[in-house]
């Protein structure tokens, strides 16, 4: 059975601190079949490593974002490693990359840091969740000479252009596609999902950021992935369940599960 797969998602956040549990005990009844929770820091990571045995449903990622790599010790790095490897609910590394967008001083700190979650992707055989923004070609060049082609990752929140879209399919990434879709101002994704086959797309949410219309502005959760799944289905003449079903299988393909 099947059901929606959401594969980006930040439920430790503190948006969250009021009504985690019965938001996460109302997703599998709406149809939310798997959540993979991305860490973005080592103090994320260490409440996902608390928050996902909670629930059967739950899996976890952990890495760093570009924007928090300043102070990280080598000593999380290796409780990092450690765990990524031990805990069978660990199934990606993310999230990494680049972010030139809030920080351009430190272009070459974030490259090395980036690079260097990558080759513990490599060690692990575990997937990437990559963010990248305003960083197009160095994310490409970063990745080209870092990843496994074994590997498999996801390029989140996709913002660049199809003819990047490509780039990163033909070395084996997913696109993931998130509530930015349905904005009124998004055509360039509108035109990348139209050309990426359904079969390399994964739902997320990136929550509680980036609600879909008609929530923008409010608190995002997994509850309003249907209104990407029908802008998917509406741009590409898919049927609703199709959408799903295909997406869902993705999900469980790149992450393992």
């Amino acid at each position: 059975m099947t059901g929606i797969f959401e594969s980006h998602a930040h439920y430790e956040d503190e948006a969250f601190d009021e009504d985690r549990d019965v938001l996460l005990k109302s997703l599998p009844e709406n149809g939310i079949k798997y959540v993979v929770d991305v860490g973005s820091s080592i103090d994320t990571c260490h409440k996902i490593i608390e928050l996902i045995p909670k629930w059967d449903y739950m899996y976890g990622a952990l890495g760093i974002h570009p924007e928090e790599i300043r102070t990280v010790t080598d000593e999380d790095m290796e409780w990092l490693r450690k765990e990524a490897a031990a805990n069978g609910k660990i199934v990606a590394i993310g999230e990494i990359g680049l972010d030139y967008y809030w920080d351009k001083d430190n272009k070459e700190q974030q490259k090395e840091f980036f690079e260097r979650q990558l080759v513990l992707a490599k060690e692990l055989k575990k997937p990437v969740i990559v963010h990248s923004r305003e960083a197009a070609l160095d994310t490409y060049e970063v990745i080209k000479a870092s990843a496994d082609r074994d590997n498999s990752g996801v390029i989140h929140c996709f913002s660049y252009s199809k003819e990047e879209a490509k780039k990163y399919l033909d070395m084996g990434f997913y696109i993931g596609i998130g509530g930015v879709l349905t904005f009124k101002k998004a055509a360039k994704i509108r035109e990348v999902v139209e050309y990426v086959p359904i079969d390399r797309i994964l739902l997320e949410t990136d929550c509680p950021y980036l609600a879909p219309e008609p929530f923008r502005g409010k608190r995002n959760s997994s509850l309003y992935i249907p209104e990407v799944v029908k802008k998917i289905a509406e741009i590409k003449q898919l049927d609703y369940d199709e959408v799903i079903d295909i997406t869902f299988k993705n999900g469980r393909r790149m992450y393992g599960i």
